[in-house]
């Protein structure tokens, strides 16, 4: 087989490629004893007539699709590996030439990573916010666990901001019924801002019993974007009361015996919590820096593969129905060409920023071990309220464990620009980020542990780091 690797443009190829009829007798094996199994001739078991046979049975031509067709994704695979070709995405294939027991020959065009030129970072300096930390934010915590303590309590007075109440909804639009703007006894905190807009003004102030009418624009169903006239029936209102902060609640809600120490320890997880947000600035500052100063050219049928996978999730609550998804947003204020341009730009963003981070973790030889893939995996499987070995059975259902792994991999990339660069708060304070980044020590010293225990299983190569070479995300082949 020979193969030719012609660069179209800095992220798109075309491979040529030649295969003499000589290496394509497997693929004829396989193909005639397929088709034996598929056609019925007098005198022959199924799948046993002969090559001869079937040909004058059926003709030359089936035969050859069959062949072509199992034998151009192979063929193209070993011209990837072979011209070491970074592919991303699914190629285009053309067959040029077909010559029968002669030649066969295809060209696919398909995008490539570009090569991208890293900077120098030593001079970066980027500046985050000091951690400040007043009396107000410790009350507040501490409201708010006092909070997971408290109970309801009926009042005889109108409803107020912050009530819970119990309330039968209905809604028309042009007089017609709204079936799912209907129910009864539903509860509600009033300012959670978990309901329609308006119902907020139309409770307060209103008395058990009492009806209350108002109009709302609907952002949801088969109305979206219609005035609707809702009516609304408070049926009971209640107060939540919280209990008195004193050492008795301490030692009710902590392992704590006294106030004094709840609250020097939900100061000290607040302190920690405004430090992990100094880290997350920093790591979205430097990257902002890296897209400024660093040219990453967009392959664009993966632009084009983000770009519908960001409208087919954004389409999917409104059951695949663009219209009714437009009629939601300008009724929530939108305008759908504006969001087709919002679409674009944080597409073409994402695309640069992982393909730029991919770049960083080859200059850098970054690998993720077995204990980083799976703490990421949990930390997944809990966002989503699944199961760990649920979470990766549907991963490898979809394809995507691959792309968990150049996630990790991305986040490891950054880790280490962060740490190159200089980080100040907004006092001038150099900030010291390793509790958050790591050092490259322990990077070291994982890497030297992970080739160990790689070297100890008789591997020559790391599968997580196939799986991501072999992932399905945005920008792996």
């Amino acid at each position: 087989m020979k193969s030719t690797v012609e660069q179209l443009s800095p992220t798109r190829v075309k491979i040529n490629v030649e295969v003499p009829f000589d290496e394509l007798k497997p693929n004829f094996d396989r193909a005639y004893r397929k088709i034996a199994q598929q056609v019925r001739i007098p005198g022959f078991r199924p799948g046993k007539a002969p090559a001869r046979v079937l040909e004058s049975r059926i003709g030359r031509a089936p035969v050859l699709d069959e062949v072509v067709n199992e034998a151009i994704p192979a063929k193209y695979l070993e011209a990837v590996r072979s011209g070491e070709v970074r592919t991303l995405g699914q190629p285009e294939f053309e067959v040029t030439k077909l010559e029968d027991r002669e030649v066969l020959e295809f060209s696919a065009e398909v995008d490539v990573r570009p090569e991208i030129t890293l900077p120098d970072l030593g001079d970066v300096t980027v500046s985050v916010d000091d951690v400040e930390l007043d009396d107000a934010e410790v009350d507040e915590q501490l409201d708010q666990l006092r909070a997971r303590f408290g109970t309801l309590v009926g009042v005889d007075r109108p409803a107020e901001n912050g009530d819970f109440v119990s309330i039968d909804l209905s809604a028309t639009v042009d007089g017609e019924e709204v079936p799912e703007a209907s129910t009864t006894g539903l509860s509600y905190e009033i300012g959670s801002g978990q309901l329609v807009e308006g119902i907020d003004e139309a409770i307060i102030g209103a008395n058990e019993g009492e009806t209350k009418t108002f109009t709302t624009k609907l952002v949801a169903g088969e109305y979206t974007g219609k005035d609707a006239e809702v009516t609304v029936k408070v049926n009971t209102i209640k107060q939540r009361e919280l209990p008195e902060a004193d050492d008795e609640f301490a030692q009710l809600a902590s392992e704590f015996d006294t106030l004094d120490e709840l609250k020097a320890d939900l100061r000290e997880r607040l302190t920690r919590m405004k430090r992990v947000q100094q880290g997350v600035q920093a790591r979205d500052k430097v990257l902002e820096v890296l897209l400024e100063r660093v040219e990453v050219p967009i392959p664009e049928k993966v632009l084009e593969s983000e770009i519908a996978n960001r409208k087919h999730d954004a389409i999917h609550p409104f059951d695949h129905d663009e219209e009714a998804f437009k009629r939601s947003l300008e009724a929530q204020g939108g305008n759908p060409e504006e969001w087709e341009n919002e679409v674009r730009e944080e597409a073409e963003k994402s695309v640069r920023t992982q393909l730029l981070l991919d770049a960083l973790a080859d200059e850098r030889e970054l690998s993720v071990n077995d204990s980083e893939l799976t703490e990421r995996i949990i930390y997944q499987a809990q966002r989503f309220g699944m199961n760990p070995d649920e979470y990766v059975r549907r991963a490898q259902e979809a394809g995507q464990l691959g792309a968990i792994y150049a996630d990790v991999r991305r986040g490891k990339a950054l880790a280490t620009v962060v740490r190159e660069v200089t980080v100040t708060d907004s006092s001038g304070e150099t900030l010291d980020l390793s509790e958050l980044f790591g050092t490259e020590e322990a990077d070291q010293a994982a890497g030297s542990a992970e080739a160990d225990e790689t070297a100890t299983e008789g591997s020559t190569e790391d599968s997580a780091s196939k799986a991501g070479d072999e992932s399905a995300s945005t920008t792996d082949r």
